[in-house]
């Protein structure tokens, strides 16, 4: 083979390499209209399958308090939660708003309150909405012709169903030992973990992640600094070769940072949300589930339908499940 052919072939197939691998964004197998991903996986069949094999009255709530003080993405600009009081016992006397006078207002007390706050705060999901990647979201739809002054039109958490599924527990905090600030979890330690937990995945899995940054939770300054967190390669392998359903995990924002790639950033959440379809659970409670070492579960959960927002609070349960270990 001549020296120029060899070139040639060369270029060829590098050029193939990196149209390969160049990141796009996913087209739903579900249709042109899908807006859930792979929540598309969820059926009546496999929803009763996984609420048949409960085996304890036990509740395991997987969900943060909301506090004033509590951690937040400040840094980024976004709003912390506030919370104040609309109307106090003595208040009611005093203002009388209802017009019914001081005497019943005293007989009858009355409190009311409202909050603000980022909808990416506490234990919540992130829409599919919430990343893009070259203009577009997942399946392909633009902000140009999707999002109004009022969210999106598309892939709004309002779309997102109730979620029922077996739910998986890798316990990496446990399995490694206290990981490094901003330790990257790596495919090999998912593997170590659910070798140690006896524990394997099946196709639909909720998969969620314990970090034992949770521990740290009502100190925002610790919570927030430098916490460990899943890696790309990691994550490719739940989802292409695992096929977890959803993800969740016990610090911010699931993944660590800075980002691995700085000369050609696309973060784990694009990674998910916009070329996979594939939801995730931030700032989870998973510290009692590991204290009792459950790691299999039936995981069942709903967020508030908040019209084209990009993400909504949630408040996930897990009850134990006969061990298929």
């Amino acid at each position: 083979m001549k020296v120029t052919t060899i070139i040639l072939v060369g270029l060829f197939f590098s050029i193939t390499v990196n149209a390969q691998s160049k990141e796009t964004v996913g087209e739903s197998p579900w249709g042109s209209d899908d807006e859930i991903g792979t929540l598309n996986m969820m059926t009546e069949a496999s929803q009763l399958q996984v609420l048949s094999e409960v085996s304890s009255g036990k509740i395991y709530d997987l969900s943060v308090e909301y506090f004033v003080g509590m951690p937040s993405f400040h840094s980024l600009g976004d709003p912390g939660y506030q919370y104040w009081l609309t109307h106090t016992p003595h208040g009611t006397v005093v203002d009388n708003p209802n017009g019914l006078g001081a005497a019943m207002n005293k007989k009858v007390s009355y409190t009311g309150d409202a909050i603000s706050m980022y909808t990416h705060m506490g234990t919540h999901i992130d829409a599919l909405n919430h990343f893009g990647l070259d203009g577009k979201i997942w399946n392909g739809f633009t902000p140009e012709e999707y999002l109004g002054d009022k969210g999106w039109k598309k892939t709004g958490s309002e779309s997102i169903p109730p979620i029922i599924a077996r739910g998986v527990l890798i316990d990496v905090a446990s399995a490694k030992g206290t990981l490094p600030k901003n330790y990257r979890i790596t495919e090999k330690d998912l593997r170590l973990t659910l070798e140690k937990q006896q524990i394997k995945l099946n196709k639909g899995d909720v998969v969620l992640i314990r970090t034992g940054q949770a521990q740290f939770y009502e100190d925002a300054n610790h919570y927030l600094d430098n916490y460990p967190g899943i890696s790309l390669d990691a994550v490719k392998w739940l989802v292409e070769d695992q096929g977890i359903m959803l993800l969740g995990a016990d610090n911010l924002s699931f993944e660590a940072f800075p980002p691995e790639r700085e000369d050609n950033w696309v973060p784990v959440h694009t990674y998910l949300l916009a070329e996979k379809g594939v939801m995730f659970i931030e700032q989870m409670q998973l510290e009692e589930l590991a204290s009792d070492q459950v790691y299999e579960f039936a995981f069942i959960a709903a967020s508030l339908k908040l019209r084209g927002a990009s993400g909504s609070p949630m408040r996930p349960i897990a009850i134990p499940t006969i061990s298929k270990r």
